[in-house]
């Protein structure tokens, strides 16, 4: 029997829970939210597309009850206020701090060897405040940010081909912000060959920074953050760890040195599989990249600094 636990039964964390159950990915998807009959009634609404849709997964929705949580394979971290128009990530963290420390605190009395996927933003830092306030292994303290960005960037390069977007492979590392994320245009291929090969460097550059600002475009259009994307890119990373499937994904996880950084958590590929983060994938960075990413780590230990600013570490 798998069990995932998705907190946060806003846009994101229904919508991840839907993802979960329509594939199958766990026998058993409990959703928890504060507020009173949410995630009850999204569970219920979900439940009644069972038999439309043919899943078998069993979801459960409750109100601050994390007996219900209990012995959770994955637990994905949703919860917090969403960014609203005009309003960095960044700006989020006084106040998500506190909720994510608590529900990831709450979440181990019952599933003391869960493996935390954390959304809430801003991630880079609520992955790293969860890490270094619950003391878990690296390995089970993983950021969702990277696969939603490689995703993103995957759409931009698909659509400047005119192709089909599963067609393309792309990822970015960095941090998950609309300026410290780095699509890595020179590592992207189109059925294997180098979308160099088809796009400009000009065109390569709109790409790049359109990636950049795919969230802070959704956020300005919708009003709000955005949901769909983001929530299947919880539930893909939830897949390849529930499946054990060994999938290279770009994560924020902590480095000890990897790519020249250390005591901080960003986006690397990694590969994901039954224990969490089964390994840090190294890539031979150019020296544009090197300094990119070393801009983009400055930046979030620039936002990890605000965890004792504001009492949460």
């Amino acid at each position: 029997m798998s069990k995932v636990t998705v907190v946060g039964a806003g846009n994101v964390g229904a919508t991840c829970a839907n993802v979960l159950a329509f594939n199958e990915v766990a026998d058993e998807v409990v959703m928890l939210d504060v507020k009173e009959g949410v995630s009850e009634g999204k569970a219920m609404d979900m439940m009644q597309t069972a038999q439309l849709l043919g899943f078998d997964t069993t979801l459960v929705g409750c109100t601050n009850d994390y007996a219900q949580t209990a012995d959770s394979d994955v637990v994905v971290i949703t919860s917090g206020i969403p960014r609203k128009p005009g309003m960095t990530r960044e700006e989020l963290i006084g106040v998500n701090a506190g909720i994510v420390k608590s529900v990831a605190e709450n979440i181990l009395k019952y599933s003391p060897n869960a493996i935390l996927v954390v959304v809430s933003n801003p991630m880079d830092t609520m992955t790293y405040l969860s890490l270094k306030s619950l003391g878990l292994p690296k390995n089970r303290i993983i950021g969702m940010g990277g696969a939603l960005d490689s995703s993103r960037f995957k759409y931009f390069l698909s659509q400047a081909l005119g192709c089909n977007a599963n067609e393309v492979e792309g990822f970015v590392i960095g941090g998950h912000g609309d300026t410290t994320m780095i699509p890595m245009t020179r590592f992207a291929t189109y059925k294997g060959m180098p979308v160099a090969n088809f796009l400009s460097e000009e065109k390569l550059k709109e790409v790049a920074a359109a990636t950049m600002v795919g969230g802070a475009t959704l956020t300005k259009l919708l009003g709000t953050s955005a949901w769909y994307a983001p929530g299947a890119a919880g539930a893909f990373v939830v897949e390849s760890i529930i499946h054990n499937q060994k999938k290279m994904i770009p994560c924020s996880v902590f480095l000890e040195g990897e790519y020249g950084e250390s005591d901080i958590c960003i986006g690397v590929p990694v590969i994901l599989g039954k224990n969490g983060i089964e390994e840090i994938v190294k890539l031979e960075l150019n020296e544009e990249e090197k300094a990119a990413f070393a801009a983009s780590a400055k930046a979030v230990h620039a936002t990890n600094a605000a965890l004792k600013e504001v009492g949460a570490l």
